[in-house]
């Protein structure tokens, strides 16, 4: 490019007067201006003044909604992995203010004046929950388990330095080696801990005696993960927990379950929905230890709780890995309302309620967001939806719900849902049917009246 071109190319401060007020921090505009400007000295020919500035508020309005901020969630997927999982109740949102703005007692006893331990209370409600001797919790499911499997294989290092033959097997059935969230795979969680995987029966059959003939002297424990993100039927076998247990009881060694979702109530009592066994349940059969998540049907904050025997749990928490893995304050304070919001009824608790919203009460509150549309060029209507329960929960569940459906005039299905999710706050729904559906069930009644002008709004700019 030569000196004339070079020329052409606005300066940095020039471009940043005509942006204007961007609604973000000033050190982020002039980093991606200068970026910008950067590019312009690779390409063949220079754009005009207004097209250049016009390509740099396209990257800031990129910019601005990658900022993490509420969202309406119109998809009807319940505990939605892209839009947070589940959402916090009021009670859980208050306490967050309160432990947030001050300082707290996360590590300091009040009665005695000293130096306490973290998270003392909360165990003890999550004991209590889960009928469990003990309880603990990591900051999510993965760690958890990683944190289970690092300490009963004896640990990576501890192979690496010693030729002394360590318990380092974990035995679990094929039909149980699942992929979780994000391309995590039940194998390489085993890897990354040490472990060495030692896979039982088949995909979709496994006997009491498969486990058995594997046990040795390498055997670590028993693992097993509940299928809490997919389900298989027919020509399928799997041995009771009860069996596995005494399997386990009898040969001196642990048997964990990853239990994933992480129920609290008996689910049967939502229409759609199938029973998910609750960590107490899975206890009582005689597993030793179950892992499972926060931030799922139980409701509350991304963590990975652990529950089960007392020694189990004790020898967890000395492990010099466990602090790598555990949680804030913020974290810790918002799963301790959770659990105390359980402990005293249950009430409070978002997912739960959106569970048991009922339908004459979706289709009150859709029909009162289309009176609001009125004058509009779109065709309104209450429709029905199938809301489901997202998150890798429940897979086969599926819960009639109510939509508010749009058939817009003069614009795409497309160009709709890019306007909504553009408005303040964003709105997320889907397509089917040649329309735009806004499922209720996911939407907060305290919304209907933002969800109501965000649909206005996306009507009165100009194309997308």
């Amino acid at each position: 490019m030569n000196q004339k071109t070079l020329r052409q190319i606005p300066s940095v401060e020039k471009v940043l007067q005509a942006l204007g007020d961007t609604g973000l921090p000033r050190s982020l505009v002039v980093t991606a201006v200068r970026r910008h400007v950067a590019e312009l000295r690779k390409a063949k020919k220079i754009p005009e003044f207004e097209e250049v500035v016009a390509g740099v508020h396209g990257s800031l309005d990129g910019l601005k909604l990658s900022r993490i901020q509420p969202v309406i969630n119109g998809t009807g997927i319940l505990i939605h992995t892209n839009l947070g999982r589940a959402p916090l109740g009021p009670a859980v949102v208050e306490m967050l203010e309160g432990v947030g703005a001050n300082y707290n007692n996360l590590e300091f006893d009040l009665a005695t004046g000293e130096r306490g331990g973290r998270a003392k209370y909360l165990e003890q409600c999550l004991a209590t929950l889960c009928n469990a001797e003990a309880a603990t919790v990591a900051n999510n499911c993965a760690a958890a388990l990683i944190l289970i499997l690092r300490h009963f294989v004896g640990g990576a290092n501890q192979r690496l330095i010693t030729s002394v033959a360590t318990k380092n097997e974990v035995i679990i059935s094929r039909g149980e080696l699942v992929q979780i969230g994000g391309g995590f795979r039940i194998p390489e969680i085993l890897e990354t801990s040490g472990a060495r995987l030692r896979e039982v029966g088949t995909t979709n059959k496994t006997s009491i005696g498969d486990y058995a003939r594997a046990i040795n002297k390498e055997t670590a424990l028993i693992l097993r993960v509940h299928r809490s993100n997919f389900f298989m039927g027919g020509f399928v076998e799997s041995p009771p927990t009860e069996e596995l247990a005494a399997l386990a009881k009898k040969k001196r060694i642990p048997f964990v379950e990853d239990l994933g979702s992480g129920a609290m109530v008996s689910t049967e009592r939502f229409g759609g929905v199938e029973h998910e066994p609750t960590p107490a349940e899975v206890l009582a059969r005689g597993v030793d230890l179950v892992c499972f998540s926060g931030d799922k049907l139980l409701g509350g904050p991304q963590a990975g709780i652990i529950a089960g025997k007392a020694r189990l749990v004790s020898a967890l928490k000395k492990d010099a890995f466990f602090r790598a893995l555990r949680c804030d304050k913020l974290i810790l304070g918002a799963l301790q309302t959770t659990a105390e919001l359980y402990l005293s009824g249950g009430e409070g608790v978002p997912v739960i309620e959106m569970l048991q919203s009922k339908t004459e009460e979706l289709v009150s509150r859709a029909e009162s967001i289309i009176q609001q549309l009125n004058g509009l060029p779109v065709k309104a209507d209450v429709g029905k939806g199938r809301a489901q329960m997202g998150g890798g929960t429940l897979p086969g569940a599926v819960v009639p719900s109510v939509t508010v459906d749009l058939e817009p005039r003069g614009l795409t299905l497309a160009q709709l849902a890019v306007r909504l999710r553009k408005g303040a706050p964003p709105v997320v729904g889907y397509v089917a049917g040649q329309r735009f559906k806004i499922d209720l069930r996911t939407v907060f009644p305290r919304q209907d009246l933002e969800l109501a002008e965000v649909i206005r709004k996306a009507f009165s700019v100009g194309d997308s």
